[in-house]
């Protein structure tokens, strides 16, 4: 049985569902004109109370289908013996099977149930009609020329309608498709900015925090071992250790939220760079020769310098911790085609091709956040060139 029409059913399926409440409009119309005009007769009561029949079986269908009590096919057998006999009862009331044709569609599972039945519901209103005017082949040929008139009808309607209904089913379809694509894009995206968040954490921790903790350690032991050779010197690394420890505890406020600001100070990207490699050379004692270019905050922005500074930071604490440098060579230039930074030192130097750890491949994702890149020159007893490069306005 179809069901009530929903948003997004196709017009004809609105169309049948119109029609058939408009026709029970209309019966309700005939009955009422029926009963009130003239004498109450018993062809009139028998008309009333077919109509009335009809009605019920009608509601009883519609409220509860599944019932048991009255199948839709089985309404549709009553349909057809009431328009029969409301064809012989009154004149004209063979115009019912035309008002009541969505309901052979409506009720019929297929279009073949559907057919049969309207079929018969035509053969209904013209056996009726003839027997009410009286038996005779002219009588029976123009009533049955008519019948077929809207039987065709008929048969049209329960033939378009599955093709409706399957035009309806496949945008229904189409739209649980869509809502399902659109979720799994959402969770995709979802997924991805997680994914993309964490990485961007992993790599400030490795920056900043993971940076610090690693100087503070190098720089105890150093003053844990000079403690009593040259006290002076432990003291100046104690207090380099809580200069870190301080800076650290900035950089965690920054990483949750606690602070608003990144905490690299504004100001010239040069001033930034000079501050880090006096503090390395005073960790280190390694020699440190700088040419830092003083760049307008047009040419270097507070996210450029920070890009930078921690590039210089990673260089430096792998310079530290690896390379076995007696010298380092930093220089901050500006060129056409963007800034560059070249971080050197003679150290005893690597096989970058065997180089996979997080410091390397974190600069180069922050740098080509930018649009720029990273380029590492090493061989094993020939130090390391680390050359960064940030084009003009290339922030992406």
């Amino acid at each position: 049985m179809l069901q009530r029409p929903q948003r997004g059913d196709p017009f004809w399926i609105w169309m049948l569902h119109w029609w058939e409440n408009l026709s029970w409009a209309l019966t309700a119309l005939v009955a009422l004109v029926t009963a009130l005009s003239g004498t109450l007769t018993a062809a009139k009561t028998g008309l009333l109370a077919l109509l009335a029949v009809l009605a019920l079986c009608y509601t009883l269908v519609r409220r509860r289908p599944d019932s048991g009590l009255l199948s839709p096919q089985g309404y549709l057998c009553v349909l057809v013996l009431a328009l029969g006999g409301v064809s012989w009862l009154g004149s004209g009331f063979g115009v019912l099977y035309m008002v009541m044709l969505p309901q052979f569609v409506t009720f019929a599972d297929k279009v073949r149930p559907a057919v049969v039945l309207s079929g018969f519901g035509a053969l209904a209103i013209t056996v009726g009609g003839t027997l009410r005017e009286g038996w005779g082949v002219d009588v029976l040929a123009k009533n049955t020329i008519s019948s077929l008139g809207v039987y065709a009808v008929a048969v049209l309607m329960a033939v378009l309608t599955p093709r409706a209904l399957a035009q309806r089913d496949e945008r229904v379809r189409l739209r649980a498709e869509l809502r399902t694509a659109q979720l799994e894009l959402s969770e995709v995206y979802q997924r991805q900015g997680a994914a993309e968040e964490r990485e961007r954490l992993a790599r400030e921790i490795h920056d900043t925090l993971a940076q610090g903790f690693a100087s503070i350690i190098v720089l105890a032991e150093a003053a844990r071992s000079g403690l009593s050779a040259d006290p002076a010197r432990s003291a100046q690394q104690l207090q380099s250790i809580e200069q870190t420890a301080r800076e650290n505890l900035a950089e965690a406020r920054v990483l949750v939220g606690a602070a608003p600001h990144s905490g690299v100070a504004a100001g010239s990207v040069a001033a930034t760079l000079r501050r880090t490699l006096d503090r390395f050379t005073e960790d280190t004692g390694l020699t440190v020769t700088a040419e830092l270019a003083e760049l307008t905050d047009t040419e270097c922005d507070q996210p450029t310098r920070v890009a930078l500074l921690r590039c210089t930071q990673e260089s430096l604490a792998n310079v530290r911790k690896h390379a076995a440098a007696s010298t380092v060579g930093v220089v901050l230039a500006l060129h056409p085609h963007g800034v560059e930074l070249e971080i050197t030192d003679d150290g005893r130097g690597f096989v970058v091709e065997e180089s996979h750890g997080f410091g390397l491949n974190g600069m180069r994702r922050r740098l080509a956040e930018f649009g720029g890149e990273l380029n590492v020159t090493s061989s094993l007893g020939d130090g390391t060139r680390i050359l960064a490069t940030i084009p003009l306005n290339g922030r992406t």
